[in-house]
């Protein structure tokens, strides 16, 4: 899709978020305190990210998880703006940029996926299957 095309399909936040590597507000998002069962999904290409199996609590005021669904659907890049030096977390389909990644998740992986709402797309569990994603029922 071109930027202008993504431009009408995305809201504000959404192409701020996946396409110029934006952050959204922490505790003014859909998603940071949202637990229903389900899958996540890259707001631009639909690509599987996150399992509601995965996601936990952080008080970061973002949706965070432990893992992704499968490890090849993220791409890790060194982000050294704001003076800091992060791991962004990218989607490897869409290229959108996602959120971070951080060592100070919970146990079994103590990593801390920390990705904007604006980047993803929720489909409830009792949705997975008429969406098209019924492989991946699996995982939540």
């Amino acid at each position: 899709m071109s930027k202008e095309d993504l431009k009408n399909k995305l809201t504000d936040i959404q192409f701020k978020v996946t396409q110029q590597d934006g952050t959204e507000p922490p505790f003014d998002n859909p998603l940071w305190d949202f637990f229903e069962e389900g899958l996540y999904v890259d707001i631009v290409s639909g690509e599987v990210l996150f399992s509601s199996k995965d996601k936990f609590e952080s008080n970061c005021g973002w949706p965070s998880f432990t893992k992704p669904i499968n490890e090849g659907s993220i791409i890790e890049k060194t982000d050294r703006s704001h003076f800091m030096v992060r791991t962004e977390v990218r989607s490897k389909e869409a290229d959108s940029h996602l959120g971070h990644v951080f060592p100070d998740g919970p146990k079994p992986t103590g990593l801390r996926y920390c990705i904007n709402s604006a980047s993803l797309r929720f489909i409830p569990k009792d949705q997975v299957e008429e969406e098209g994603y019924g492989d991946y029922t699996k995982y939540i």
